[in-house]
């Protein structure tokens, strides 16, 4: 017979001393995101300001704005859980995140195609 363990044992992560080259490809990783973040931000408040004959102009620059926040916050966040990962010795969790910024980066591109091409049209 074999000795499992009971279901009150709870199994403790014990912290690795970790490779340096993983902890700043990580710390790299999240300046990647600040930059993404950073850079739709910028995006966001360029067409706030200078778009001003577009149509929908405020919608587009806000969610820019947005978007960019939220691309902060989830790379800021998913450096965190790379982190303990790294340090317990194994692979940071499957996120979303990217997916869903490259998906609102396509489809806010296809919307200010759409709003150029149909001021163009309209002149």
């Amino acid at each position: 017979m074999t000795d499992l363990p009971s279901a009150s044992v709870r199994s403790v992560s014990v912290d690795v001393d970790p490779d340096a080259r993983f902890l700043l490809a990580n710390e790299r990783t999240l300046l990647a995101w600040i930059r993404t973040s950073i850079t739709m931000q910028v995006g966001g408040i360029g067409v706030l300001h200078f778009a001003t004959t577009l149509r929908l102009n405020a919608f587009v620059g806000l969610t820019l704005l947005l978007v960019g926040a939220l691309s902060g916050v989830a790379g800021f966040s998913r450096y965190r859980s790379a982190d303990r990962a790294i340090r317990r010795g194994e692979l940071p969790p499957a996120s979303l995140a990217p997916e869903a910024i490259a998906l609102a980066v396509v489809v806010l591109a296809l919307l200010m195609f759409g709003i150029g091409i149909g001021s163009e049209l309209g002149n």
